[in-house]
């Protein structure tokens, strides 16, 4: 029997829509990168990008365990003598909460340029207006 490997063509492509609304930000950050790199078929292949579009709404709506609000810190540094900012959870919600899932699925994603393909499949939105309606989105509960 010969190994299947899927083709690139082999790849059907589904739009979902999330809404954020009290989700725990971690397992909705698990859920959406199993969609993205395609887990959840079975002709799932590492090497290819086999997911599908994932669209987040009400991103400053989500919830975290614990003291996460202000103990969870982000980074950036200015490539600058001295320049590391750093910013907590809560400031970042204020600020651009799109950022906050965008970067927990960067970081659940494999470390290549296969990832940088794949994030690009996921829109996220602050608020519960979306410009994809036209791309008929299915609504994925979990």
């Amino acid at each position: 029997m010969k190994t299947y490997s899927p083709k690139p063509e082999d790849a059907n492509r589904e739009w979902f829509i999330v809404d954020a609304t009290d989700k725990i930000l971690g397992r909705l950050a698990t859920e959406i990168t199993t969609r993205l790199r395609g887990k959840h078929k079975p002709e799932f292949a590492p090497h290819m990008d086999m997911g599908d579009f994932v669209v987040v709404i009400n991103a400053e709506k989500i919830k975290v365990t614990g003291q996460k609000m202000d103990a969870k810190m982000y980074y950036k540094h200015t490539n600058h003598p001295g320049g590391l900012k750093e910013k907590t959870l809560r400031q970042m919600l204020d600020i651009k909460p799109e950022n906050v899932i965008t970067a927990a699925v960067k970081g659940m994603l494999p470390k290549n340029k296969l990832a940088a393909q794949q994030l690009k499949k996921l829109k996220v939105y602050a608020g519960p207006e979306h410009p994809h309606a036209a791309q008929a989105p299915k609504t994925l509960d979990f």
